[in-house]
């Protein structure tokens, strides 16, 4: 089974600065390349892989994209391909229409197939880059494993990973079970368990609270675009990403325990990412702070009928649960009954 391993290294001043030349070269040809085919969409003509890597060829040959050549072509060409990938989303319907990459917003990554690095005795070295990359190992590969693609990113906070995606024979299947689960997301609890179990919020944010608020007016008084700005961004960003590798630990040990305990998990199809953009939603009176501090829906598997890793069936119920119940009046709302169906989910009981 093909499974990820994902690391932070340290790089020289000279690879990080190669790193970041590439990421910048694969965000400008992922932006080239997504102009071209919206273009070529409003002509009503298709653009495929083939022809964008064509374009790229051509891309190089110009004088003001001659910089395209200083770096590996294959994380270029990768960036073609997930394009395309999204684009094969968008016209299934999985997805929406691709977006353009920003520089301040997006994702800093690069990723390379097997012919563009070598890795040897515990040393991974990228094509076009000087020396090897200085790995903190926090766990060893499966032993045999060889990684077959790596992808290589930076965060908002600055911190460098390297995760590198390897065949696991140790992966083993969990033994079947006839065991059921429900899970509703609460307003007082993070999650209510058809168990009659309730998981408490962590609420991950409370303890660095008053220093993220205190970093952010720091940063506010600073003067856009200057050296000091942008250390306090770093600096607000640093503890942001505290804050989001303490939710993901927590909840990766959550979702791990659930998945081990049941065969069947049965979500409910919520967006709480549009519940919180709703003004009336997100009135600390209805959706407390916790709920979008807790994120559990950030674990839960993309579309319906989705499985999380371990191979447990995630299985939402139809909108037009008792949860959900529309008035007589075919307005669509939810009914009084369905009110308070709701708020008995919600605390457990």
């Amino acid at each position: 089974m093909k499974r990820a391993f994902k690391y932070r290294f340290d790089p020289t001043d000279a690879q990080a600065a190669e790193l970041s030349r590439t990421f910048g070269c694969v965000r400008k040809v992922y932006n080239m390349a997504l102009a071209a085919r919206t273009e070529a969409w409003a002509r009503q003509e298709r653009v495929n892989y083939n022809q964008s890597s064509a374009m790229l060829t051509a891309w190089k040959k110009t004088e003001e994209l001659a910089f395209l050549n200083e770096v590996s072509s294959v994380p270029l060409q990768q960036a073609l391909r997930h394009l395309q990938g999204a684009f094969a989303n968008f016209f299934s319907k999985r997805a929406r229409y691709p977006r353009f990459k920003s520089k301040r917003k997006s994702r800093a990554s690069a990723e390379y197939t097997s012919s563009a690095f070598t890795f040897r005795d515990g040393r991974l070295k990228l094509a076009e880059m000087a020396g090897s990359l200085d790995i903190v190992w926090s766990r060893p590969l499966p032993e045999g494993s060889v990684p077959t693609t790596v992808t290589v990113s930076r965060d908002a906070a600055g911190r460098w990973f390297v995760s590198m995606l390897c065949d696991d024979p140790t992966v083993k299947p969990l033994a079947a079970t006839d065991a059921a689960v429900g899970i509703d997301v609460g307003l007082d609890h993070l999650l209510a368990l058809s168990t009659g179990e309730t998981i408490a919020n962590p609420r991950h944010e409370r303890r660095d609270r008053a220093r993220l608020a205190e970093a952010q007016r720091n940063c506010a008084r600073k003067e856009k675009g200057s050296a000091n700005r942008e250390k306090a961004r770093r600096k607000v960003a640093r503890i942001h990403a505290r804050i989001t590798d303490r939710r993901r630990d927590g909840l990766h040990k959550l979702t791990t325990r659930l998945v081990r305990e049941n065969q069947t998990l049965v979500i409910e199809d919520l967006t709480v990412r549009n519940m919180v953009r709703n003004r009336k939603l997100a009135a600390p009176s209805v959706m407390p702070r916790g709920q979008s501090s807790g994120a559990f829906w950030s674990t839960r598997p993309p579309g319906t009928g989705g499985t999380w890793w371990s191979w447990t069936v995630s299985s939402p119920p139809p909108s037009c649960a008792p949860t959900a119940v529309p008035c007589r009046t075919g307005c669509r709302c939810m009914s009084a009954p369905g009110r308070a169906t709701a708020e008995r989910s919600t605390t457990g009981t």
